[in-house]
Protein backbone atom coordinates (compact mmCIF):
# COMPACT_ATOMS: atom_id res chain seq x y z
CA UNK A 1 0.00 0.00 0.00
CA UNK A 2 2.80 2.37 0.98
CA UNK A 3 4.72 1.47 -2.23
CA UNK A 4 1.74 2.31 -4.46
CA UNK A 5 1.28 5.70 -2.77
CA UNK A 6 4.96 6.51 -3.29
CA UNK A 7 4.71 5.74 -7.04
CA UNK A 8 1.66 8.00 -7.42
CA UNK A 9 3.44 10.90 -5.65
CA UNK A 10 6.47 10.57 -7.91
CA UNK A 11 4.27 10.48 -11.04
CA UNK A 12 2.44 13.62 -9.98
CA UNK A 13 5.73 15.41 -9.31
CA UNK A 14 7.06 14.43 -12.75
CA UNK A 15 3.93 15.74 -14.50
CA UNK A 16 4.22 19.06 -12.66
CA UNK A 17 7.85 19.46 -13.71
CA UNK A 18 6.93 18.77 -17.33
CA UNK A 19 4.21 21.45 -17.28
CA UNK A 20 6.64 23.96 -15.77
CA UNK A 21 9.17 23.35 -18.53
CA UNK A 22 6.48 23.83 -21.20
CA UNK A 23 5.47 27.20 -19.73
CA UNK A 24 9.10 28.33 -19.65
CA UNK A 25 9.51 27.42 -23.33
CA UNK A 26 6.50 29.56 -24.31
CA UNK A 27 7.74 32.65 -22.43
CA UNK A 28 11.34 32.35 -23.76
CA UNK A 29 11.50 31.79 -27.56
CA UNK A 30 14.48 30.07 -29.06
CA UNK A 31 17.36 32.13 -30.52
CA UNK A 32 16.49 30.90 -34.00
CA UNK A 33 12.99 32.33 -33.76
CA UNK A 34 14.37 35.60 -32.39
CA UNK A 35 16.75 35.89 -35.35
CA UNK A 36 13.99 35.14 -37.86
CA UNK A 37 11.68 37.77 -36.37
CA UNK A 38 14.48 40.33 -36.22
CA UNK A 39 15.40 39.71 -39.87
CA UNK A 40 11.84 39.93 -41.15
CA UNK A 41 11.11 43.06 -39.10
CA UNK A 42 7.43 42.09 -38.97
CA UNK A 43 5.72 42.85 -35.70
CA UNK A 44 2.04 42.82 -34.96
CA UNK A 45 2.10 46.59 -34.56
CA UNK A 46 3.82 47.28 -37.92
CA UNK A 47 1.64 44.78 -39.76
CA UNK A 48 -1.50 46.54 -38.61
CA UNK A 49 -0.43 50.04 -39.70
CA UNK A 50 -2.57 51.39 -42.62
CA UNK A 51 -1.03 52.76 -45.80
CA UNK A 52 -1.52 56.51 -46.38
CA UNK A 53 -4.64 57.41 -48.39
CA UNK A 54 -3.94 58.92 -51.83
CA UNK A 55 -5.25 62.40 -52.56
CA UNK A 56 -8.62 62.38 -54.21
CA UNK A 57 -8.54 63.07 -57.92
CA UNK A 58 -10.54 65.82 -59.56
CA UNK A 59 -9.96 68.30 -56.75
CA UNK A 60 -11.83 71.54 -56.84
CA UNK A 61 -10.48 73.89 -59.52
CA UNK A 62 -8.95 71.23 -61.75
CA UNK A 63 -10.66 70.62 -65.12
CA UNK A 64 -12.44 67.36 -65.76
CA UNK A 65 -10.93 65.01 -68.33
CA UNK A 66 -12.93 64.26 -71.47
CA UNK A 67 -13.58 60.65 -72.42
CA UNK A 68 -12.93 59.80 -76.07
CA UNK A 69 -16.18 58.77 -77.74
CA UNK A 70 -17.40 58.16 -81.24
CA UNK A 71 -19.27 61.33 -82.12
CA UNK A 72 -22.23 59.39 -83.49
CA UNK A 73 -22.68 57.41 -80.28
CA UNK A 74 -24.56 58.66 -77.20
CA UNK A 75 -22.44 60.04 -74.40
CA UNK A 76 -22.35 57.79 -71.32
CA UNK A 77 -20.89 58.35 -67.90
CA UNK A 78 -17.27 57.33 -67.38
CA UNK A 79 -17.17 53.78 -65.94
CA UNK A 80 -15.76 53.36 -62.45
CA UNK A 81 -12.47 51.46 -62.62
CA UNK A 82 -11.69 49.41 -59.47
CA UNK A 83 -8.24 49.96 -57.97
CA UNK A 84 -5.64 47.36 -58.97
CA UNK A 85 -5.07 44.47 -56.58
CA UNK A 86 -1.46 44.36 -55.35
CA UNK A 87 -0.22 40.94 -54.27
CA UNK A 88 1.93 41.03 -51.08
CA UNK A 89 5.59 40.48 -51.80
CA UNK A 90 6.91 37.26 -50.22
CA UNK A 91 10.32 36.77 -48.64
CA UNK A 92 12.82 34.46 -50.24
CA UNK A 93 14.98 32.26 -47.98
CA UNK A 94 18.26 30.91 -49.28
CA UNK A 95 18.34 27.10 -48.73
CA UNK A 96 22.08 27.10 -47.79
CA UNK A 97 21.61 29.44 -44.82
CA UNK A 98 18.28 29.02 -43.06
CA UNK A 99 19.11 31.86 -40.66
CA UNK A 100 19.53 34.51 -43.44
CA UNK A 101 16.32 36.00 -44.79
CA UNK A 102 16.53 38.16 -47.93
CA UNK A 103 13.99 40.96 -48.31
CA UNK A 104 13.55 42.22 -51.90
CA UNK A 105 14.63 45.85 -52.35
CA UNK A 106 11.95 48.05 -53.91
CA UNK A 107 13.03 49.33 -57.31
CA UNK A 108 13.41 53.08 -57.62
CA UNK A 109 10.36 54.55 -59.32
CA UNK A 110 11.05 55.91 -62.79
CA UNK A 111 9.25 59.25 -63.28
CA UNK A 112 6.61 59.02 -66.02
CA UNK A 113 7.27 60.63 -69.35
CA UNK A 114 5.90 64.16 -69.66
CA UNK A 115 2.33 64.05 -70.97
CA UNK A 116 1.56 65.12 -74.50
CA UNK A 117 -0.01 68.58 -74.87
CA UNK A 118 -3.59 68.53 -73.63
CA UNK A 119 -6.25 70.93 -74.88
CA UNK A 120 -8.34 72.58 -72.18
CA UNK A 121 -11.67 73.87 -73.49
CA UNK A 122 -14.82 74.84 -71.61
CA UNK A 123 -13.31 73.61 -68.35
CA UNK A 124 -12.49 70.16 -69.73
CA UNK A 125 -9.14 68.52 -70.49
CA UNK A 126 -9.12 66.87 -73.91
CA UNK A 127 -6.17 64.47 -74.21
CA UNK A 128 -4.50 63.72 -77.56
CA UNK A 129 -6.26 61.23 -79.87
CA UNK A 130 -9.67 62.09 -78.43
CA UNK A 131 -13.03 62.80 -80.04
CA UNK A 132 -15.67 64.21 -77.77
CA UNK A 133 -18.69 66.45 -77.41
CA UNK A 134 -18.87 69.35 -74.98
CA UNK A 135 -21.59 71.87 -74.22
CA UNK A 136 -21.33 75.64 -74.26
CA UNK A 137 -24.14 77.35 -72.34
CA UNK A 138 -24.38 80.93 -73.59
CA UNK A 139 -27.32 82.15 -71.52
CA UNK A 140 -30.63 81.26 -69.99
CA UNK A 141 -34.10 81.45 -71.43
CA UNK A 142 -36.83 83.58 -69.93
CA UNK A 143 -37.71 80.58 -67.76
CA UNK A 144 -34.17 80.45 -66.38
CA UNK A 145 -33.35 77.14 -68.06
CA UNK A 146 -29.91 76.78 -69.62
CA UNK A 147 -29.73 76.11 -73.37
CA UNK A 148 -26.46 74.24 -73.97
CA UNK A 149 -25.00 74.36 -77.46
CA UNK A 150 -23.09 71.28 -78.70
CA UNK A 151 -19.37 71.69 -79.43
CA UNK A 152 -17.71 68.85 -81.38
CA UNK A 153 -13.97 68.31 -80.93
CA UNK A 154 -11.44 66.05 -82.62
CA UNK A 155 -8.04 66.36 -80.93
CA UNK A 156 -5.32 64.66 -82.97
CA UNK A 157 -2.55 62.53 -81.57
CA UNK A 158 0.11 65.03 -82.64
CA UNK A 159 -0.01 68.74 -81.74
CA UNK A 160 -0.67 71.29 -84.45
CA UNK A 161 -3.04 74.09 -85.48
CA UNK A 162 -6.42 74.53 -83.81
CA UNK A 163 -8.96 75.11 -86.58
CA UNK A 164 -12.40 76.32 -85.56
CA UNK A 165 -15.48 75.88 -87.77
CA UNK A 166 -18.61 77.83 -86.84
CA UNK A 167 -22.03 77.72 -88.47
CA UNK A 168 -25.56 79.06 -87.94
CA UNK A 169 -24.62 82.33 -86.28
CA UNK A 170 -27.81 83.13 -88.14
CA UNK A 171 -30.25 80.43 -87.10
CA UNK A 172 -31.88 80.02 -90.54
CA UNK A 173 -28.66 79.16 -92.41
CA UNK A 174 -28.46 75.39 -92.82
CA UNK A 175 -25.67 74.63 -95.31
CA UNK A 176 -22.92 75.38 -92.80
CA UNK A 177 -24.43 73.01 -90.25
CA UNK A 178 -24.08 70.10 -92.66
CA UNK A 179 -20.56 71.17 -93.69
CA UNK A 180 -19.40 71.06 -90.07
CA UNK A 181 -21.02 67.66 -89.52
CA UNK A 182 -19.36 66.07 -92.56
CA UNK A 183 -15.93 67.47 -91.71
CA UNK A 184 -15.93 66.46 -88.03
CA UNK A 185 -17.40 62.99 -88.51
CA UNK A 186 -14.86 62.04 -91.19
CA UNK A 187 -11.69 62.96 -89.30
CA UNK A 188 -9.32 60.32 -87.94
CA UNK A 189 -8.07 61.28 -84.49
CA UNK A 190 -5.02 59.02 -84.85
CA UNK A 191 -3.68 60.66 -88.00
CA UNK A 192 -4.95 64.22 -87.42
CA UNK A 193 -2.26 66.79 -86.64
CA UNK A 194 -3.72 69.46 -84.39
CA UNK A 195 -7.32 70.00 -83.38
CA UNK A 196 -10.61 70.75 -85.12
CA UNK A 197 -13.36 72.42 -83.10
CA UNK A 198 -16.78 72.45 -84.74
CA UNK A 199 -19.79 74.41 -83.50
CA UNK A 200 -22.55 73.49 -85.95
CA UNK A 201 -25.26 75.71 -84.41
CA UNK A 202 -23.98 78.80 -82.61
CA UNK A 203 -27.34 80.60 -82.53
CA UNK A 204 -29.45 77.82 -81.06
CA UNK A 205 -32.18 80.30 -80.13
CA UNK A 206 -32.64 81.35 -83.73
CA UNK A 207 -32.30 77.79 -85.04
CA UNK A 208 -35.20 76.59 -82.87
CA UNK A 209 -37.37 79.34 -84.34
CA UNK A 210 -36.00 79.13 -87.93
CA UNK A 211 -34.96 82.75 -87.51
CA UNK A 212 -31.86 84.69 -88.45
CA UNK A 213 -31.94 86.57 -85.16
CA UNK A 214 -31.72 85.83 -81.47
CA UNK A 215 -34.87 85.69 -79.36
CA UNK A 216 -34.72 89.48 -78.86
CA UNK A 217 -34.45 90.00 -82.66
CA UNK A 218 -30.81 91.07 -82.52
CA UNK A 219 -28.22 89.91 -85.04
CA UNK A 220 -25.60 87.98 -83.06
CA UNK A 221 -23.05 88.59 -85.83
CA UNK A 222 -22.98 92.30 -85.02
CA UNK A 223 -21.96 92.02 -81.35
CA UNK A 224 -18.53 90.35 -81.25
CA UNK A 225 -16.29 90.22 -79.29
CA UNK A 226 -19.08 91.07 -76.88
CA UNK A 227 -19.42 92.61 -73.46
CA UNK A 228 -20.08 90.64 -70.24
CA UNK A 229 -22.12 93.56 -68.91
CA UNK A 230 -23.89 94.52 -72.13
CA UNK A 231 -27.13 93.50 -73.78
CA UNK A 232 -28.26 89.89 -74.03
CA UNK A 233 -26.72 89.55 -77.51
CA UNK A 234 -23.47 91.16 -76.34
CA UNK A 235 -23.21 88.79 -73.38
CA UNK A 236 -23.81 85.75 -75.56
CA UNK A 237 -21.15 86.97 -78.01
CA UNK A 238 -18.67 87.52 -75.18
CA UNK A 239 -19.29 84.07 -73.70
CA UNK A 240 -18.75 82.34 -77.05
CA UNK A 241 -15.72 84.41 -78.03
CA UNK A 242 -13.91 83.90 -74.73
CA UNK A 243 -14.99 80.29 -74.19
CA UNK A 244 -14.29 78.93 -77.68
CA UNK A 245 -12.80 81.34 -80.23
CA UNK A 246 -9.87 82.44 -78.05
CA UNK A 247 -8.56 78.86 -78.15
CA UNK A 248 -8.36 78.76 -81.97
CA UNK A 249 -5.43 79.52 -84.24
CA UNK A 250 -7.62 79.86 -87.37
CA UNK A 251 -11.34 80.32 -88.00
CA UNK A 252 -13.74 79.59 -90.86
CA UNK A 253 -17.20 81.07 -90.28
CA UNK A 254 -19.89 79.53 -92.51
CA UNK A 255 -22.83 81.52 -93.87
CA UNK A 256 -25.42 81.65 -96.65
CA UNK A 257 -27.32 84.42 -98.36
CA UNK A 258 -29.98 86.17 -96.31
CA UNK A 259 -33.54 87.35 -96.85
CA UNK A 260 -34.33 85.22 -99.91
CA UNK A 261 -30.94 85.78 -101.52
CA UNK A 262 -28.42 83.20 -102.64
CA UNK A 263 -24.65 83.40 -102.87
CA UNK A 264 -22.15 81.81 -105.19
CA UNK A 265 -19.55 80.02 -103.00
CA UNK A 266 -17.12 82.79 -102.06
CA UNK A 267 -14.68 83.78 -99.35
CA UNK A 268 -14.94 87.11 -97.57
CA UNK A 269 -11.53 88.02 -96.20
CA UNK A 270 -9.50 91.02 -95.09
CA UNK A 271 -6.56 90.63 -97.45
CA UNK A 272 -4.56 93.32 -95.66
CA UNK A 273 -3.40 90.61 -93.25
CA UNK A 274 -0.80 88.14 -94.63
CA UNK A 275 -2.05 85.20 -92.54
CA UNK A 276 -5.58 85.76 -93.84
CA UNK A 277 -4.31 85.84 -97.42
CA UNK A 278 -2.55 82.52 -96.85
CA UNK A 279 -5.83 80.93 -95.77
CA UNK A 280 -7.64 82.15 -98.89
CA UNK A 281 -4.87 80.82 -101.14
CA UNK A 282 -5.18 77.39 -99.50
CA UNK A 283 -8.94 77.08 -99.96
CA UNK A 284 -9.06 75.79 -103.52
CA UNK A 285 -11.53 76.81 -106.22
CA UNK A 286 -13.30 79.65 -104.45
CA UNK A 287 -13.81 83.26 -105.43
CA UNK A 288 -12.31 85.71 -102.92
CA UNK A 289 -13.88 89.07 -102.12
CA UNK A 290 -11.90 91.67 -100.18
CA UNK A 291 -13.94 92.68 -97.15
CA UNK A 292 -12.92 94.02 -93.79
CA UNK A 293 -16.15 92.69 -92.32
CA UNK A 294 -19.07 94.44 -90.72
CA UNK A 295 -18.51 96.03 -87.33
CA UNK A 296 -19.21 93.44 -84.65
CA UNK A 297 -18.94 90.44 -86.97
CA UNK A 298 -17.21 87.33 -85.65
CA UNK A 299 -14.68 87.31 -88.49
CA UNK A 300 -13.62 90.90 -87.90
CA UNK A 301 -13.39 90.46 -84.12
CA UNK A 302 -11.26 87.34 -84.55
CA UNK A 303 -8.83 89.04 -86.94
CA UNK A 304 -8.51 92.01 -84.60
CA UNK A 305 -7.73 89.54 -81.80
CA UNK A 306 -4.89 88.05 -83.86
CA UNK A 307 -6.78 84.98 -85.14
CA UNK A 308 -6.80 84.73 -88.96
CA UNK A 309 -10.39 84.22 -90.08
CA UNK A 310 -12.48 83.75 -93.23
CA UNK A 311 -16.17 83.81 -94.00
CA UNK A 312 -17.42 81.22 -96.48
CA UNK A 313 -20.70 82.22 -98.12
CA UNK A 314 -22.49 79.46 -100.02
CA UNK A 315 -26.12 79.09 -101.06
CA UNK A 316 -29.29 80.43 -99.50
CA UNK A 317 -30.98 80.28 -96.12
CA UNK A 318 -33.74 77.86 -95.05
CA UNK A 319 -32.56 75.24 -97.54
CA UNK A 320 -29.97 72.46 -97.58
CA UNK A 321 -28.17 72.56 -100.94
CA UNK A 322 -25.89 69.67 -101.82
CA UNK A 323 -23.71 71.62 -104.26
CA UNK A 324 -23.00 74.32 -101.67
CA UNK A 325 -22.26 71.73 -98.98
CA UNK A 326 -19.87 69.77 -101.20
CA UNK A 327 -18.04 72.97 -102.15
CA UNK A 328 -17.58 73.87 -98.50
CA UNK A 329 -16.37 70.39 -97.53
CA UNK A 330 -13.88 70.29 -100.42
CA UNK A 331 -12.58 73.76 -99.61
CA UNK A 332 -12.08 73.13 -95.90
CA UNK A 333 -10.49 69.72 -96.56
CA UNK A 334 -8.04 71.35 -98.97
CA UNK A 335 -7.32 74.06 -96.40
CA UNK A 336 -6.59 71.47 -93.70
CA UNK A 337 -4.28 69.60 -96.06
CA UNK A 338 -2.25 72.73 -96.84
CA UNK A 339 -2.12 73.56 -93.12
CA UNK A 340 -0.48 70.17 -92.55
CA UNK A 341 -3.35 68.79 -90.47
CA UNK A 342 -4.31 65.91 -92.76
CA UNK A 343 -2.73 64.05 -95.66
CA UNK A 344 -4.42 64.30 -99.02
CA UNK A 345 -2.88 62.95 -102.19
CA UNK A 346 -4.80 65.21 -104.57
CA UNK A 347 -5.75 68.80 -103.85
CA UNK A 348 -9.05 70.19 -105.04
CA UNK A 349 -9.52 73.12 -107.31
CA UNK A 350 -7.68 75.75 -109.24
CA UNK A 351 -7.10 79.44 -108.49
CA UNK A 352 -10.10 81.75 -108.72
CA UNK A 353 -9.87 85.51 -109.15
CA UNK A 354 -9.72 87.92 -106.23
CA UNK A 355 -12.16 90.82 -106.35
CA UNK A 356 -11.33 93.96 -104.43
CA UNK A 357 -14.64 95.73 -105.06
CA UNK A 358 -18.27 94.78 -105.37
CA UNK A 359 -21.64 96.48 -105.52
CA UNK A 360 -25.27 95.52 -104.96
CA UNK A 361 -27.50 96.64 -107.83
CA UNK A 362 -30.89 97.72 -106.52
CA UNK A 363 -34.40 97.82 -107.91
CA UNK A 364 -35.79 101.28 -108.71
CA UNK A 365 -39.45 100.25 -108.66
CA UNK A 366 -41.59 97.83 -106.70
CA UNK A 367 -43.12 94.72 -108.21
CA UNK A 368 -42.18 91.13 -109.02
CA UNK A 369 -38.52 90.44 -109.81
CA UNK A 370 -37.67 88.31 -112.85
CA UNK A 371 -33.95 87.54 -113.24
CA UNK A 372 -32.32 86.79 -116.59
CA UNK A 373 -28.85 85.94 -115.24
CA UNK A 374 -27.63 83.14 -113.00
CA UNK A 375 -25.09 82.88 -110.21
CA UNK A 376 -21.47 82.93 -111.38
CA UNK A 377 -22.38 84.50 -114.75
CA UNK A 378 -19.84 86.96 -116.09
CA UNK A 379 -21.45 90.19 -117.22
CA UNK A 380 -20.42 93.32 -119.08
CA UNK A 381 -21.36 96.86 -118.24
CA UNK A 382 -24.87 97.49 -119.59
CA UNK A 383 -25.94 93.83 -119.67
CA UNK A 384 -29.53 93.15 -118.60
CA UNK A 385 -29.68 91.47 -115.19
CA UNK A 386 -33.44 91.31 -114.73
CA UNK A 387 -36.61 93.34 -114.58
CA UNK A 388 -39.27 94.25 -112.05
CA UNK A 389 -42.88 94.17 -113.26
CA UNK A 390 -45.87 95.77 -111.57
CA UNK A 391 -48.55 93.03 -111.46
CA UNK A 392 -51.37 95.58 -111.65
CA UNK A 393 -50.19 98.10 -114.24
CA UNK A 394 -47.87 95.73 -116.13
CA UNK A 395 -45.19 98.43 -116.13
CA UNK A 396 -41.67 96.96 -116.15
CA UNK A 397 -38.41 98.43 -114.89
CA UNK A 398 -35.21 96.88 -116.21
CA UNK A 399 -32.07 96.40 -114.13
CA UNK A 400 -28.68 96.67 -115.89
CA UNK A 401 -25.17 95.91 -114.71
CA UNK A 402 -23.19 99.08 -113.95
CA UNK A 403 -19.81 97.31 -114.23
CA UNK A 404 -17.93 94.51 -115.90
CA UNK A 405 -17.76 91.67 -113.44
CA UNK A 406 -19.39 88.53 -112.11
CA UNK A 407 -22.70 87.76 -110.42
CA UNK A 408 -21.65 86.43 -107.00
CA UNK A 409 -25.00 86.94 -105.28
CA UNK A 410 -28.58 87.61 -106.25
CA UNK A 411 -32.11 87.78 -104.92
CA UNK A 412 -34.51 84.97 -105.68
CA UNK A 413 -37.48 85.89 -107.85
CA UNK A 414 -39.91 87.53 -105.44
CA UNK A 415 -41.91 90.64 -104.68
CA UNK A 416 -39.51 93.53 -104.09
CA UNK A 417 -39.77 97.13 -102.97
CA UNK A 418 -37.94 100.13 -104.43
CA UNK A 419 -34.30 100.04 -103.28
CA UNK A 420 -34.24 96.27 -102.79
CA UNK A 421 -30.73 94.81 -103.30
CA UNK A 422 -31.21 92.42 -106.22
CA UNK A 423 -27.82 91.53 -107.77
CA UNK A 424 -24.35 91.43 -106.19
CA UNK A 425 -21.69 92.18 -108.80
CA UNK A 426 -18.00 91.56 -108.11
CA UNK A 427 -16.26 94.23 -110.15
CA UNK A 428 -13.59 93.11 -112.60
CA UNK A 429 -10.46 95.20 -112.07
CA UNK A 430 -7.57 95.70 -114.52
CA UNK A 431 -4.47 93.71 -113.63
CA UNK A 432 -2.36 96.80 -112.97
CA UNK A 433 -4.93 98.18 -110.57
CA UNK A 434 -5.23 94.81 -108.83
CA UNK A 435 -1.46 94.70 -108.29
CA UNK A 436 -1.58 98.22 -106.86
CA UNK A 437 -4.43 97.26 -104.52
CA UNK A 438 -2.57 94.14 -103.41
CA UNK A 439 0.51 96.24 -102.65
CA UNK A 440 -1.58 98.75 -100.70
CA UNK A 441 -3.21 95.89 -98.78
CA UNK A 442 0.20 94.52 -97.83
CA UNK A 443 1.42 97.96 -96.78
CA UNK A 444 -1.68 98.48 -94.65
CA UNK A 445 -1.12 95.14 -92.94
CA UNK A 446 2.40 96.20 -91.98
CA UNK A 447 1.06 99.29 -90.18
CA UNK A 448 -0.13 99.21 -86.57
CA UNK A 449 -3.43 97.42 -86.13
CA UNK A 450 -5.40 100.61 -85.49
CA UNK A 451 -4.10 102.31 -88.63
CA UNK A 452 -4.50 99.21 -90.81
CA UNK A 453 -8.20 99.18 -90.08
CA UNK A 454 -8.68 102.78 -91.17
CA UNK A 455 -10.84 103.31 -94.26
CA UNK A 456 -11.14 106.37 -96.46
CA UNK A 457 -14.84 106.73 -97.37
CA UNK A 458 -13.93 109.00 -100.28
CA UNK A 459 -11.74 106.38 -101.93
CA UNK A 460 -13.83 103.98 -104.06
CA UNK A 461 -11.06 101.37 -103.91
CA UNK A 462 -11.51 100.88 -100.18
CA UNK A 463 -14.41 99.33 -98.36
CA UNK A 464 -16.53 101.94 -96.62
CA UNK A 465 -18.00 100.93 -93.31
CA UNK A 466 -21.52 102.23 -92.71
CA UNK A 467 -22.40 102.46 -89.05
CA UNK A 468 -25.11 100.05 -87.99
CA UNK A 469 -27.28 101.63 -85.28
CA UNK A 470 -28.00 98.18 -83.89
CA UNK A 471 -24.31 97.55 -83.22
CA UNK A 472 -24.46 99.59 -80.02
CA UNK A 473 -26.33 98.72 -76.87
CA UNK A 474 -28.71 101.63 -77.33
CA UNK A 475 -31.62 99.21 -77.63
CA UNK A 476 -34.47 99.13 -80.11
CA UNK A 477 -35.35 96.67 -82.85
CA UNK A 478 -32.79 96.02 -85.57
CA UNK A 479 -33.51 97.17 -89.11
CA UNK A 480 -34.84 94.46 -91.38
CA UNK A 481 -31.71 94.82 -93.49
CA UNK A 482 -28.33 96.16 -92.42
CA UNK A 483 -27.66 99.52 -94.04
CA UNK A 484 -24.69 98.08 -95.88
CA UNK A 485 -23.82 96.06 -98.95
CA UNK A 486 -22.38 93.32 -96.74
CA UNK A 487 -25.07 90.78 -95.82
CA UNK A 488 -22.90 88.20 -94.03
Amino acid sequence: MTGQLTIRVLAAAGLGALLALSALAVESPTPALEAQEAASGATPESASEAAPVEAAEGAEGTPAKAVSVELDEPVVEEPVVPPPVVEPAGTEVQPDDPQEVLVPIAEEEVPPAPPEPTLVLLGTEIPPATTTRLSWSPSHTLEGIATPTPVLIVNGRRPGPVLCLTAALHGDELNGIEIVRRILYNLDKESLVGTVIGVPIVNLQGFHRSSRYLADRRDLNRYFPGNPSGSSASRIAHSFFEGVIRHCSALVDLHTGSFHRTNMPQLRADLRYPQVRELTEAFGTTVVLQSGGASGSLRRAAVEAGIPALTLEAGESMRLQEAAVEHGVDGITTLMSKMGMIERFSLWGYPEPVYYRSVWVRADRGGILFSVVNLADRVRKGDLLGEVTDPITNISSKIYSPHDGRVIGMALNQVVLPGFAAFHIAIATPKKEVEEMAWQAGAAAREPAGEAAAVDPNNPNTEATIEDPDASDAGGDPPELPDSDDFD
